[in-house]
């Protein structure tokens, strides 16, 4: 078995504005970097489907779904929200992102591929269960979680996510779910400006202090997570991969180098291998200096590929 590679063509044609830093070519930047290291000829490739009214609706509401599609424009663009807009094809992309979390929730649980990586914009994790916000409009890592839940009957779920920002629209999302833990660590105080104060038994939160790097990570891994994941026993592990933590990265103040994600992932690696037979489904965020996202994206699915 090998790494799924999940993706979309629509993906490319969501376009917020010719100078918008989520922009089509962070998707063609990882999959050249995959090419240029010999790596995406070893990858199981896979076209995303699009995601179902009935899927999306286990963690957003049907007002907001159907404020979406009707929102979604012939031409120009949309705004949903002061960071979030919409252009013709954007609505294609967003459910064709939350379709990859679907299949490679699919392909891990039925044994189908070791693990998977879900090449796919708009990113997910801000969006809460009836909002869009920070670049998102649907929560792919929270349809692939809720998926895994309904149709396999998964009871205990780890979710990682390393982006710079917290991933406050998957805690809204689960926060009284206690099936789902969230491990997410994020620059602070910066945006979403949430995250710092709402740790819980499942919701662990670890705010660190702009120009945080190496130990400061992994202390928060080997501190925070790791004890935390021990005792709730995921059966399998998502990640919101988030590389805006570089410290090249424009929109962000961390310093994470290309290796600091292969550890990372190594760790996730290893925590997936004792409690989760291996499964683990991960899902690109942010990151948006082009050479470092590409770099460190596909050091992340080396290490999955290991």
């Amino acid at each position: 078995m090998t790494t799924a590679f999940i993706s979309h063509p629509d993906t490319l044609l969501h376009i917020m504005d010719g100078n918008h830093p989520e922009s089509p070519a962070r998707i063609t930047a990882i999959k050249n970097a995959l090419i240029q290291r010999g790596l995406y000829q070893k990858l199981a490739i896979y076209e995303a489907p699009i995601a179902t009214d009935v899927q999306l609706t286990r963690v957003h509401s049907p007002d907001y779904i159907k404020k979406i599609r009707a929102s979604s424009p012939k031409a120009g663009l949309v705004r949903l929200d002061a960071d979030t807009a919409m252009g013709p094809m954007s609505l294609s992309a967003a459910l064709h992102a939350s379709g990859a979390a679907i299949l490679a929730t699919d392909l891990v649980l039925q044994g189908k591929v070791n693990n998977a990586f879900c090449c796919v914009r708009p990113p997910g994790h801000h969006a809460g269960r009836a909002n869009s916000a920070g670049f998102c409009i649907f929560n792919h890592v929270a349809t692939g979680v809720a998926h895994a839940m309904a149709i396999y009957g998964v009871k205990r779920i780890a979710i990682i996510d390393f982006d710079v920002h917290h991933g406050d629209g998957t805690e809204n999302i689960f926060k009284d779910d206690a099936r789902v833990m969230l491990c997410s660590t994020f620059q602070h105080p910066f945006y979403p400006h949430r995250g710092a104060d709402t740790r819980s038994d499942t919701m662990i939160n670890v705010p660190l202090a702009a120009n945080s790097g190496r130990e400061a990570y992994q202390t928060a891994f080997e501190e925070e997570f790791l004890p935390a994941i021990n005792r709730f026993k995921p059966e399998v592990i998502y990640v919101s991969a988030g590389f805006d933590a570089h410290a090249d990265d424009p929109l962000a103040s961390m310093n994470l180098t290309d290796h600091d994600y292969v550890w990372i992932t190594t760790f996730i690696k290893n925590i997936a291998n004792q409690h989760a037979k291996g499964r683990i489904v991960s899902l690109l965020e942010g990151g948006y200096h082009l050479p470092a996202l590409a770099q460190a994206a596909s050091a992340h699915i080396h290490q999955l590929l290991l």
